[in-house]
């Protein structure tokens, strides 16, 4: 395979950096499409005048990305399709970052506003009623004799992802199962709150809101209900 244009000599950063950078950028520009075989180790060290090690180490860190997958005897190649991985160095760069718990709320307020527009334009009968079995499920969890909050953070969980999965949006499931993951110990406290603030009404009208504005197709109440929506998270990460 002849080596492709994309390739650039080396400077500035760190070659590894570089090396990352030069198929990042190719892959954004169109010079490597997905399915695509990027050149070969050899064609890399010789192209860019660096060593071996540091050509397997960026490969290496674009695997762990999600960008690349390496097939065993056939070569390298850029990933077919979006993979949940491809986020881990944004939402960790939020999650490091000072501040990060409320900088996550407010994501996810401006996730959910997108959220709640794109499931308007997509929802079908099937997914309506699987957005109402999960809602139904967690007014069950709530009216449980023996209260378990992990037992309602999971089904608040899974009628947030039924809501998304209306968008038929690979991308914004990613997103939001991850921050699912890295924000469970606050919802956990928040839950908690509504529990012994004798709120679980309120907690479930909240819910009811999401899912009548997508029923509905009433775009006009979509921040109000989002802004209500995170009230109680936002005081106990405060």
């Amino acid at each position: 395979m002849a080596t492709e244009s994309f390739l650039r000599e080396i400077g500035g950063k760190s070659v590894v950096e570089q090396i990352v950078d030069n198929v990042t950028n190719a892959i954004i520009n169109g010079e490597l499409k997905p399915g695509d075989k990027i050149p070969t180790e050899n064609e890399l060290c010789t192209s860019m005048g660096v060593g071996r090690n540091s050509v397997r180490e960026a490969i290496k860190i674009l695997e762990a990305y999600g960008v690349l997958t390496i097939k065993r005897a056939e070569g390298t190649f850029v990933k077919q399709g979006f993979d949940s991985k491809m986020l881990y160095p944004v939402l960790y760069g939020i999650i490091l970052q000072k501040d990060s718990a409320n900088q996550i709320i407010e994501l996810r307020k401006v996730i959910d506003v997108g959220i709640l527009q794109l499931a308007i334009d997509k929802l079908e009968l099937e997914s309506l009623h699987k957005a109402e079995q999960a809602m139904q499920k967690l007014e069950q969890k709530l009216a449980a004799p023996a209260v378990d909050i992990n037992a309602i953070f999971e089904a608040d969980t899974a009628f947030h992802m039924v809501l998304v999965a209306i968008t038929q949006n690979a991308l914004l499931e990613g997103i939001c199962s991850y921050v699912d993951q890295i924000t469970k110990k606050s919802r956990l406290k928040a839950i908690e709150k509504f529990i012994n603030d004798k709120a679980t009404e309120r907690f479930l009208l909240m819910h009811r809101d999401m899912l009548r504005v997508v029923k509905e197709k009433d775009r006009a109440k979509i921040n109000e209900v989002v802004e209500k929506h995170y009230q109680y998270w936002e005081q106990v990460t405060c």
